[in-house]
Parts: structure tokens; C-alpha cells; sequence
């Protein structure tokens, strides 16, 4: 069983494992505990640990509404786990999520464990202990810094995804080619498909790297947010209509436009950019008549101290950052590269 070991408020691992059903029963042996599951999953998990209540959830970003988070909430404290108890979220990006906050609420926190199922969740979203559901003003404004005690990823799951969902999930991989690891570029353009395995690793153990750095989210880990400050934009402009990937890979388009047009990133890199994103299937365009709408959300947007800020590349592998643009610039830029 290969691992990659993190470095945070606590230390754990990430397992790359052939049976995530063994793997579980053997880490939490005689605990009791809760497995959070979406309903579209439940075909997928047969059996849960003896001790352990099996909770349906919503599918998609519903799993992340104030009001389910309260409703599961409630459904754990009716099941009595204590202080030994676990939760363990087996599903996407919003399974994890939902499981790692409600870990650190229950009972001012319990120990969780997860197993994405997606390709988005198994190289970003369970990985680095940021948990946390969406409010009406924007996506992941509450949530907590709460590491899981381990993540267990079977590539088995990947079996089920629908070619969409698949295709989104490498927006991810490709943001740890463009911001650490370039041989994850080569990898890509090789044949992704062929090289899924290794791909899944390596930017694992990109993520793994600048987490165990930086787990509170100063500019270390915000490199991990190439592309996402449009991009969460888009996905909630859109009602979350598209894929968390879709909008990335939108953002990251965008992330390298304004890389090469204000932080020097040479054009060879952006044309690099253009060249994997469109191989990938990814989208690059959206709503030319959104861009105040997006604007507006993008006000909200975590990594915004005094003014918006924004991840870009002096060059592949070397982040920076990018703020005090003017919003004409801003505007500009998508207009002429996003917009249609």
C-alpha cells in the first residue's frame, strides 16, 4: 500500500489502496462512528463497519446547504457517538467537505476519515483539512481548519464517474502541473487517461507538500487556488449548474491571461496553457454579460484582504499574486479572452 504522509495540525496519510472496504474496517476496528454517503453512491457501498449508522445525503453542492449541514447534524447527535466516535465521508468534493466540518462542530470536534470517490476529490478536495459548507453569499464561507485522521483513495470509484465528470476532475491536476510540477504537464500531454495513476499521485504529493508548509492558508497554500477565484465565481453565477472543474478550468484560462499580461509569465506558458485545457475537453469561455455579476462575487471571495487578489505564474512552477488591478483591467481581460 503506497502513502504520502501530511504535516499538519496533525499528521496523517493518504493510502492508495485496492480495497477501501478492508482498508477502513482495519482503521477503525471496534469504534463506533457514522459513514455520510450520497444517495447516488449508495449502490457503491455495500456494507458499513459493525457499529457504524449508514446517513444518505442529497447528491452534488445541496449536501452543502446550512440547512442539510443542520439536518445531518442532528441526525448524528441521534445517534449518541461520543468523543471516540469517527465520521467518515465517502463521496466527492462536497461529501468531504460536508464530513470533515461536521467532524469539527460535533462535539467541538471528532476524528473523520475520507474517501473521495471523484478525481477533484481524491487530488484536491479531501486532501488538506479545509472543511466547509456554502452560504447564500458564496461558496465555502463557513467551515473549519480540521485535518481528517486519514484519506483512503481506491481509483476503483473512477469506474463509475460519467466522462464529464472525469474530464472536470483533471482541471485540478493540471493547476499542480501549472503551479509545482511540470512533469504532470508531460504526463497530460503524453495520455492523461494512460498516466491516470501516476497523475493521481503526483499531484497528491503536490498538494501534500505545500499543505504540510503552510496549513492556515497564507500565500504558500493559496497557490492552490490558481484559478479558483473566477472560477467560484462562475459556479455560483451559475446556480452550480456546472462542474466545480468546468469552472476552474475557466478560472485557470483566465489566471494564465492575466499571468502573461501583468506578472511577466512568458507566452510560450500561456500558449501551453491553451493547448493542455483545450486537449483536456475543458471549457475556456463563459457569459460575456456576467461579468458584473461575477465581479460582484468575486468581492467575496476568501483570499481577498483590502483589495481582490488573484494567483498568477511568473512562469510555470514560479506563483505570485496579483492585486490592486483596476476592475476595467480586470473586465478587459475577460471580455477579450473569457467572454463570448
Amino acid at each position: 500500500m503506497k502513502s504520502i504522509s501530511i504535516s499538519a495540525e496533525r499528521s496523517y496519510d493518504v493510502h492508495f489502496v485496492s480495497s477501501w472496504t478492508e482498508t477502513l474496517a482495519s482503521f477503525v476496528r471496534d469504534r463506533e462512528g457514522v459513514v455520510l454517503v450520497p444517495q447516488s453512491l449508495l449502490t457503491h457501498v455495500h456494507e458499513v463497519p459493525p457499529g457504524f449508522s449508514l446517513l444518505p445525503l442529497p447528491d452534488g453542492e445541496d449536501q452543502k446547504s446550512g440547512a442539510n449541514f443542520l439536518q445531518v447534524l442532528e441526525k448524528i447527535a441521534q445517534t449518541r457517538l461520543s468523543r471516540s466516535g469517527v465520521i467518515v465521508g465517502i463521496g466527492g468534493g462536497a461529501t468531504t467537505d460536508l464530513a470533515g466540518y461536521l467532524a469539527a462542530s460535533y462535539l467541538r470536534g471528532i476524528d473523520w476519515i475520507a474517501i473521495p470517490t471523484s478525481l477533484a476529490g481524491m487530488v484536491d478536495a479531501s486532501i488538506g483539512g479545509k472543511t466547509g459548507i456554502n452560504l447564500d453569499s458564496g461558496k465555502n464561507l463557513a467551515g473549519a481548519f480540521h485535518s481528517p485522521n486519514a484519506v483512503i483513495i481506491d481509483e476503483s470509484f473512477l469506474a463509475s464517474l460519467s466522462q464529464r465528470d472525469l474530464v472536470a476532475g483533471m482541471a485540478e491536476v493540471v493547476k499542480c502541473g501549472f503551479i509545482r510540477d511540470r512533469r504532470i504537464l508531460e504526463l497530460i500531454s503524453d495520455d492523461w487517461r494512460k498516466n491516470l495513476s501516476e497523475l493521481i499521485y503526483r499531484s497528491v504529493a503536490v498538494k501534500a507538500e505545500v499543505v504540510s508548509q503552510d496549513f492556515r492558508e497564507s500565500f504558500e497554500r493559496e497557490v492552490l487556488n490558481y484559478g479558483h477565484t473566477l472560477g467560484h465565481a462562475i459556479e455560483k453565477e451559475s446556480g452550480y449548474s456546472m462542474r466545480h472543474g468546468e469552472c476552474v478550468a475557466i478560472g485557470i484560462h483566465y489566471a494564465a491571461e492575466l499571468s502573461y499580461r501583468f506578472s511577466g509569465m512568458p507566452l510560450d506558458d500561456l500558449k501551453l496553457h491553451r493547448v493542455l485545457l483545450q486537449a483536456l475537453g475543458l471549457p475556456s469561455e463563459y457569459r460575456r454579460e456576467s461579468w458584473p455579476k461575477l465581479f460582484e462575487h468575486m468581492q467575496s471571495d476568501k483570499k481577498k484582504r483590502d483589495s481582490l487578489r488573484f494567483v498568477t505564474l511568473r512562469k510555470i512552477g514560479e506563483p505570485t499574486r496579483l492585486q490592486d488591478t483596476s476592475e476595467e483591467e480586470l473586465r478587459k481581460t475577460y471580455e477579450e479572452v473569457i467572454g463570448r
